[in-house]
């Protein structure tokens, strides 16, 4: 979110809002200490019982922490230092529509890495409410089709080549798809949310994930980000061609079980800061 859209927001809201939704995003934060959250309780607030305000919050992972301080003013100090052994080697303050972008992709990576598979970045960024990196990457209702089949062109050269060409087949399926359903009530509706949510959220995700940790992580299994991202987006593919096929065939109850079966792996998030 940009900065000037957040000059609006009442700071202790925002903080508010935002250790919740990084709580929601990964249930174990604070517990493990990835979520560090400071405040400044006054005789008043101990003498009520309250929790104060906050002061600061520090998010750690993959070797970086990144803490934003509300000062006076107020004011936004937002940092990202690198940590190695519990040692700051390097820090370099950053505007806060940047800081939130990088706390986005530590979150994300973070849940990805508890999960044993990136897919649960996607679920954590909807949660975390954050416009992750990327944002370029968008399909919308208005210019749908459009949209849609430029997404191979935008992702050319940001993306592994084996997700590129699936990133492609979906698409193509989609635009027939969309051809078959028009004006079919619910199975347009469900095709037009995989262009528009599901397949955009599953690309932006793996764009927000940090670069350093997708060249070097490998989950449990031995798998790593890309392949997980990859097999995600076979997921979708297969779906997304069942759907196709059920248009083809106008059966309209195959065509709403597959987009169901979408929405169950790739569930909206109610949860929008910003």
């Amino acid at each position: 979110m940009a900065e000037s859209a957040l000059a609006n927001t009442d700071p202790q809201e925002f903080l508010a809002q935002l250790v919740a939704s990084i709580e929601k995003a990964l249930p174990d934060a604070t517990r493990s200490g990835k979520l560090t959250v400071e405040r400044d309780r006054s005789l008043g607030d101990r003498l009520a019982g309250r929790p104060g305000t906050i002061s600061s919050l520090r998010f750690e992972e993959s070797g970086e922490a990144l803490t934003l301080h509300l000062a006076s003013g107020p004011r936004w100090d937002a940092e990202v230092a690198r940590v190695s052994g519990g040692v700051i080697i390097s820090r370099r303050t950053l505007p806060l529509g940047e800081w939130l972008g990088e706390l986005a992709g530590q979150v994300a990576a973070a849940a990805a890495n508890a999960a044993g598979d990136s897919a649960a970045a996607t679920k954590a960024l909807l949660g975390l409410g954050i416009q992750p990196a990327a944002s370029d990457i968008r399909v919308d209702e208005s210019s749908l089709r459009a949209d849609l089949g430029a997404l191979p062109s935008r992702l050319s050269g940001r993306i592994p080549d084996t997700a590129l060409t699936a990133v492609a087949r979906i698409v193509e399926l989609l635009e027939d798809t969309f051809s078959r359903v028009q004006g079919s009530g619910e199975p347009e509706i469900i095709a037009h949310r995989v262009a528009t949510d599901y397949l955009p959220d599953t690309l932006r995700a793996y764009l927000s994930l940090p670069h350093d940790w997708v060249a070097t992580h490998r989950f449990p299994d031995g798998t790593t980000p890309e392949q997980s991202f990859v097999a995600q987006l076979a997921t979708i593919e297969t779906a997304v061609a069942r759907m196709h096929d059920s248009a083809v065939e106008k059966d309209a109850s195959a065509l709403l079980t597959n987009g169901r079966f979408l929405a169950g792996r790739f569930p909206s998030s109610s949860l929008n800061l910003f």
